[in-house]
């Protein structure tokens, strides 16, 4: 990894022996990266210099516009090879890592983000951290923005080299203090009762869900739907609490309101709605995006990820089942052919991780930009479908001439003239505003969606694919297919069967590849070969209806369940890390403990096992200070409360095997 002769440090970049496409799309850098491990550490510690740790994963934007700017510049590349530990981590293979850094970011600078940089010391404790900062190349020109006047990573680079050098004493001890306070942050709530106590669960009552509600209900967005200001993510555990608060049993309406149940249902619905005609939607193809950039869900980032789309088909489906909605059944079709479909699905079983927001804008291009593949021109919709049904089409879509991005929005220019895809009115409207019959309209805008779907496959190259597979993130998917396949029995039984196709074959694929039999441990990734990191506290989901999923889920259980009870997003034989987080708050994902105690919950009402109730009980326990405190905070938390304190409904089917 490095040469050191004479104690004089030469690095030599270490990224082509990974597996991960973010960490590998490094490995031509100049900056001499070395891998998270104990070597990098050693070296660090031996030579006395900050590590500057560096984290993200393959689809994000702004991990690109940093390497890009940065990390490909010779100038940055001499001060960091020169005198600091350059690490490059996918916050995938190591959420753990992730987790601890971003905490103290978000905590020492309000925000959070990728990419992750963070300055440490050879005992891994931060100096210094935020996410993207401008480099030497950096090309935004909207003056007067944020990014603007973000100070540049060449200066950031010379003060932190400066600082540690005149003042490393005063930088340790610094280091050590916040590490003190985030260490009492991260034991808060979890030790304040002693794990092995009986039913501690049953200390927190459902009125929590009542005081989330009001929460959600004073940030509610009554005109685009969401519950914040831009940027806005759409943090489907959140919504899917609100859309189930009405499907509880009685016990719950009573005690947070009918009427305010079906408040909580058409906020999610509106929502919902909002987003299905946004340009956070892929209109063309399926999908969506991470989140919009603008709070009218007009503007995405254009990442999408697997995460996103698996807990987005449950809440579209939940909504549909309630409203038999078909807008909501049209998002559950596009969510579930994405994930069934090419690049998504993979051939041998399971869904890739996530696909880029930067693309080529056509074939003959050699440089990337962000939402290439998805934005047109004016002038591009009359070409591909003729004028008459492209001026219909960019009336429906929202395009103009100048193009709908604002300036403020295109801090690299980007988006110059070109249009994210919104629908903005109804083929009713649009059919009286241009003097045509409804079913002529909705005929030339379901064959110009194909048309235009169709010219952007032939002539835009698609946006790269990160073709890891990770047990978490299908955990999600193979639950909500399973679900969707239920659901459209009856509909569609073709789509129901494609979608329990996929469902099974994730599920054995990972029961193939990512579950060892020997040590029963579950390992979180997958990419050419098995990686080596276990997962600990979140597995595919329990309820799956797939008849082949079943033997793999009754026969570990026990094995399993031991695991889900100890609280660790990663296990401990998993060094080095600095704190060792017990997460049960929810963000883009729902938290691993909310997840793993509905697990035990179903487990042990499928099973009649008591002790996976107690060990779930445990689990509500742990962060049971954090709930009561903060509820709005543990949607998915709330969720197990109320499978302690009313029960799980258990349904028997009795007919013929199949």
């Amino acid at each position: 990894m490095a040469s050191d002769e004479n104690d004089e440090l030469r690095l030599v970049n270490q990224l082509g022996k990974s597996k991960s496409p973010y960490v590998r799309a490094h490995m031509d850098n100049p900056v001499a990266w070395q891998m998270w491990g104990d070597e990098s550490l050693a070296l660090a510690k031996k030579h006395n210099r900050l590590l500057f740790l560096s984290i993200g994963y393959a689809a994000c934007h702004w991990c690109h516009v940093m390497e890009k700017e940065s990390f490909s510049s010779p100038e940055i590349a001499r001060i960091l090879n020169a005198h600091f530990i350059p690490i490059k981590l996918d916050r995938e293979e190591r959420p753990d890592i992730d987790a601890i850094y971003m905490n103290y970011v978000q905590a020492t600078t309000g925000s959070g983000g990728w990419p992750l940089n963070v300055f440490i010391t050879p005992d891994l404790e931060p100096v210094f951290g935020g996410t993207y900062w401008p480099g030497p190349n950096h090309s935004m020109t909207a003056q007067g923005t944020l990014l603007s006047r973000t100070v540049g990573f060449l200066e950031i680079l010379e003060k932190m080299k400066h600082v540690w050098t005149t003042q490393e004493s005063k930088c340790r001890e610094s280091a050590k203090d916040i590490t003190r306070q985030l260490r009492e942050f991260a034991e808060e709530g979890v030790h304040s009762r002693q794990l092995g106590e009986e039913h501690q669960g049953d200390g927190l009552e459902i009125d929590l869900l009542e005081e989330a509600y009001q929460h959600f209900l004073k940030k509610y967005d009554n005109i685009n739907g969401g519950f914040s200001i831009a940027p806005k993510f759409p943090t489907p555990v959140n919504l899917q609490f609100l859309l189930r608060l009405g499907q509880w049993p009685r016990a719950v309406k009573d005690i947070v309101g009918e009427e305010e149940c079906s408040k909580a249902a058409a906020m999610v619905i509106n929502t919902l709605r909002k987003m299905a005609r946004g340009g956070i939607r892929d209109q063309l193809g399926f999908g969506f995006s991470r989140y919009s950039v603008t709070k009218d869900w007009s503007l995405p980032h254009f990442e999408k990820m697997l995460y996103d789309q698996a807990q987005l088909l449950d809440v579209y489906l939940d909504a549909f089942l309630i409203t038999r909605d078909p807008e909501m059944l049209g998002a559950v079709y596009d969510i579930a052919t994405y994930l069934t479909s090419p690049p998504m699905a993979a051939p041998t079983g399971g869904v890739y991780s996530a696909e880029d927001a930067d693309s080529y804008p056509t074939h003959s291009e050699k440089e990337k930009r962000e939402g290439a593949y998805y934005v047109w021109t004016l002038k591009e919709l009359r070409s591909v479908l003729g004028d008459r049904d492209g001026n219909i089409c960019a009336r429906f879509y929202g395009v103009r001439a100048d193009g709908n991005v604002a300036r403020e929005n295109d801090p690299h220019d980007e988006f110059i003239s070109q249009n994210v895809l919104n629908v903005t009115t109804t083929p009713a409207a649009l059919a009286k505003q241009v003097g045509m019959a409804e079913s002529e309209v909705t005929t030339i805008l379901k064959e110009g969606r194909k048309k235009l779907r169709e010219y952007r496959e032939k002539n835009r190259p698609r946006p790269a694919l990160d073709d890891k597979i990770g047990v978490c993130w299908n955990g999600l998917a193979i639950g909500a297919l399973a679900r969707t396949s239920a659901a459209l029995e009856e509909i569609d039984p073709d789509k129901a069967a494609t979608c329990k196709k996929a469902a099974i074959d994730a599920a054995n694929f990972i029961r193939k590849e990512l579950f060892d039999d020997e040590t029963k441990t579950l390992y979180r990734v997958y990419r050419k070969g098995r990686g080596d990191t276990p997962v600990s506290s979140r597995e595919p989901p329990l309820s799956p209806p797939t008849k082949p999923f079943f033997p793999f889920l009754l026969t570990q259980p026990k094995k399993l369940s031991t695991k889900l009870n100890n609280y660790h997003s990663i296990p401990k034989p998993s060094p080095p890390r600095l704190l060792h987080l017990k997460s049960g708050m929810d963000a883009a994902e729902p938290s691993p403990n909310s997840v793993s105690a509905s697990n035990l919950f179903r487990l042990a009402s499928l099973l009649d096992h008591e002790p996976y109730r107690d060990l779930a009980l445990n689990t509500i326990a742990a962060f049971e200070a954090e709930v009561e405190q903060f509820p709005w905070c543990f949607a998915g938390m709330l969720g197990a409360v109320v499978m302690a304190r009313v029960g799980v409904k258990g349904v028997v089917v009795v007919g013929e095997e199949e």
